[in-house]
Parts: structure tokens; sequence; C-alpha cells
């Protein structure tokens, strides 16, 4: 299958990580965006402005499709909407090959953004589309996000007794990349990281990389959120598939990681050296025993 792959939330954290892997590949590749393209951008792909909130655009950016990577997100009830009106533009633009990158353990822990994924999920199956899922386990860029959210506290905050399985962003792309170039495979196996770590030992790994010194203060919580997660239900553990470990995710772009070492925890008495990217979807999880409130508007 070598036709154009339209990618959504393609300006996104996972998003670019698919363009750079499917051009790379030699695949032609159509960016879906609400916004227009830099005037700056270079790269060698298409362009498709649409609105996945109202379904503007979705027939032009669709049209000649064969496959569709679908990495956009709103952390929310927004998904389901978004979904279900790319769907029905692809039944309209001749079917393409719908991937579609969700989570492990939406259908085990109690959170709403899971419920929305797993309700995509479900959409998905019943479009009448060609369709491929893939579950992945967090991304490292997410599991150093929780340390480096509290640059400013006296302390690190972890929950006792969670573990995480993080993955490489590249790797997955990788995945939904080789997935979208063949057929319609329905759900495949997890996606799970290379290493099974406790969320205290992953704090304090992020603290040596970036030379800072700081106490980690695990936390008991209740919840029947924080109960699924000890009890593994983030977890694939015979699903071990990625390579690059969390460490090597630290070191930096010499070792495959995304992120290099010092965005995983800035120094309390710095600004953000990094201001948010509002087309970059996060990996879709939330921090252990936080609910975010729901947001409406699906990265692109």
């Amino acid at each position: 299958m070598n036709g154009t792959v339209l990618v959504t939330g393609g300006t996104g954290t996972l998003g670019r990580a698919v363009v750079r892997r499917l051009l790379d590949d030699g695949r032609p590749v159509r960016v879906l965006s609400r916004r227009p393209r830099a005037e700056a951008d270079r790269m060698p792909y298409t362009w498709a402005t649409g609105d996945l909130r109202t379904g503007e655009g979705l027939d032009a950016a669709l049209d000649g499709v064969t496959a569709v990577i679908h990495c956009a997100t709103a952390n929310g009830r927004g998904d389901v909407e978004a979904t279900r009106l790319l769907t029905e533009a692809a039944q309209r633009a001749g079917r393409p090959h719908l991937v579609y990158i969700s989570i492990v353990g939406i259908d085990r822990l109690p959170l709403g953004y899971y419920r929305a994924k797993l309700a995509a999920e479900r959409l998905i199956e019943h479009s009448g589309l060609p369709w491929t899922v893939l579950r992945a386990t967090q991304f490292h860029d997410l599991v150093a996000r929780m340390t480096s959210a509290q640059r400013r506290l006296p302390v690190v905050l972890t929950v006792a007794g969670v573990r995480f399985q993080p993955v490489d962003v590249r790797e997955v792309a990788d995945r939904l990349a080789e997935l979208a170039a063949g057929p319609a495979a329905g759900r495949v196996a997890d996606m799970g990281g290379p290493e099974i770590r406790d969320a205290t030992d992953l704090a304090r790994s992020c603290l040596r990389a970036a030379g800072v010194r700081r106490r980690v203060v695990p936390l008991r919580l209740p919840g029947a959120l924080v109960a699924g997660l000890r009890r593994g239900g983030n977890l694939v553990p015979d699903r071990a598939v990625g390579r690059i470990t969390f460490e090597e995710f630290l070191a930096g772009p010499a070792t495959g990681a995304t992120r290099p070492p010092q965005q995983g925890v800035t120094d309390p008495e710095k600004p953000d050296s990094e201001s948010p990217d509002p087309e970059k979807p996060d990996s879709g999880e939330k921090k252990p025993g936080e609910e975010k409130p729901e947001q409406k508007k699906p990265e692109e």
C-alpha cells in the first residue's frame, strides 16, 4: 500500500514522529491541521487545513488517501466526536485504511479520558472502514513530565506502589507506519516499553539525568484509579517489545531519545525554556490520581 497517508495530529509529539518515519520510508504524506501551514515549513509533505471538531475540510483532506493514521487527541470527550466525523468523511472518501493509536489499560482503568478512547475504538470497529488499532503504554515523554511538572516544589511527589512501562515515541511511530503500509488487521498486539519500573525509581532517574538533587516522596493515594494502577492495569509485561530504555531516552537524541535530559527536570529558580505547544497533544495519559478537566478541541 503505497498511496498517500493522512496523519491527524501530525504536528504533535507522536504525529511528528509518524510523519518523519513515513517520509523516511518514501511514503507520500499529508498532514491535517486546523492551522494554515507555516511559511517556513519546507518539509516534503502536503498540508490539509481541516477541523476535526466540526468536520470542516475533512473531505478535501481525505481525497485520494489510501490510509489514515489518527493521532489527534483532545484528552477528553471531544475525541469521540472527532473520530465519528473522521470515519464518516473516510466513508465518503472511498474507505481508506484507518490506523488508530490507543492506550494500554483503557478497558481496565476508571479514567474519563480512557473511557473516551475506548468509545473511539468501538466507533472505529463498527465504522465499516478497514481498521487497525494499536494500544501502547505511556511514552517516555509523559513519564518525564510527571517529574518536570514539579520543578518548583521542594520535593518530587510520586504515587507509591505504581509502576510504568514507558515506551519511546519513535518506536510507536515506526509500528504505526508499518501497520499503515499493510492490510487492516483489527486490534493488533499491544506495545509496551522494555522495562517495568517503579514510579519513584523513574523520578529519581529524571533527577539524576538533570543533575538535580531533590528528595522523592512516594504518597499512598486512595481511589479506584490508583488501585487499578497498583494492580498493573497499565502494564503489558508479555509485550515488552520496545528497545529504548528510559535512561537512553533521558540521555538525549544520540541514543534515539526525543528530549534532552534537562527537559526531564528544570531548575526551580529558572523559568521554562519551552512554552507549551498548542498543537502538541500529550501522549494521551494523565498522571495517576489526577483527573484533568476534559478539553473539547482535538489536537490536529
